[in-house]
């Protein structure tokens, strides 16, 4: 929700480049570094997840949903350039999911400070949907607790369309993926898919789809992305669109797409499976020190433990 307009310095845009291709950013490769396999590592719930493609889709039904809390709202609106740069706040989002998802424990963390900081000029005021005027901050719980379930609810409602199989199942990716929250600091964030859907439901009590949420949408759907990702996006948008829940479809004034938006998303997604690789450098790189590590605790316990050479 907050402004990405101040990243860590290091950070390197990732941008299309001339062949239609993209080089990984460079923080990808600092997953390979780090001294633990991370809050959930290889055969998680949140690996499987977080690291299929149908992210792609995920990541714009998250944004939708988040529009629908008017302080939510009011937090993009007033502090966030995303007009101006949509590659920006996209990048900073992709950093602080691979980063939590695919680093050790120590970078995990520092990247949700560092967005926490960054939250904490998020403040203002703005009309709730009964007409009062409330003040906002955006590390407030409340709206913590309103991304971190939004984004939740899509990452799994688009892994349900287009994603294979969840270990453990859908509750196992909740359950894991509150430690995100809490990391955010939300306060016991929901752990099962029945205690996710009791808690966005009550805060469409709360839901106020106004002006600012009707331009916010305007924005998702022609972004004006460069190159072959600008011509692409539209039917990872239509995905996004025909994949939401008719409630919230319905808040944010959007229509299912005639056309098989569900189909042709699944076709293009199929489709980058075969040209990137079925697994994204965040997950290599994460892979790499893991396996680092493995060898090093092997290492460590044969030096303890010398074979008898006289045997």
């Amino acid at each position: 929700m907050g402004d990405v307009r101040e990243r860590e310095s290091a950070g390197v845009r990732w941008r299309p480049g001339r062949s239609g291709r993209r080089e990984p950013p460079g923080w990808t490769f600092a997953l390979a570094e780090g001294e633990d396999a991370g809050f959930f590592g290889p055969g998680s719930a949140v690996w499987a997840v977080n690291g299929a493609l149908p992210t792609l889709v995920a990541g714009i039904r998250a944004l939708l949903l988040q529009t629908l809390h008017p302080g939510a709202m009011a937090g993009v609106h007033d502090h966030s350039r995303y007009h101006e740069d949509p590659l920006g706040r996209l990048d900073g989002t992709v950093r602080w999911v691979a980063t939590t998802t695919f680093g050790d424990t120590r970078a995990a963390t520092a990247a949700s400070a560092f967005v926490s900081r960054l939250h904490e000029r998020v403040t203002g005021t703005y009309v709730d949907a009964r007409g009062i005027e409330r003040d906002y901050a955006a590390n407030d719980e409340e709206l913590l607790r309103w991304v971190h379930d939004a984004f939740t609810e899509a990452f799994l409602g688009a892994h349900a369309l287009w994603g294979g199989p969840i270990p453990g199942g859908p509750d196992a990716y909740v359950r894991e993926w509150a430690q995100a929250g809490r990391l955010m600091g939300v306060p016991h964030p929901p752990e099962s898919v029945a205690a996710l859907h009791e808690e966005m439901t009550a805060f469409l009590v709360d839901a106020k789809p106004d002006d600012r949420v009707a331009e916010a949408v305007r924005f998702l759907r022609r972004p004006g992305l460069p190159g072959l990702t600008g011509r692409l996006y539209p039917i990872l948008f239509g995905g996004a669109v025909a994949s939401l829940d008719p409630r919230y479809r319905e808040l944010l004034g959007l229509r299912r797409p005639w056309w098989p938006a569900v189909t042709l998303t699944r076709l293009l997604l199929v489709t980058a499976n075969r040209v990137l690789g079925g697994v994204s450098p965040s997950e290599r790189n994460a892979r790499a020190r893991i396996a680092r590590l493995e060898h090093g605790a092997v290492r460590a316990e044969e030096a303890r433990h010398p074979a008898d050479e006289q045997r």
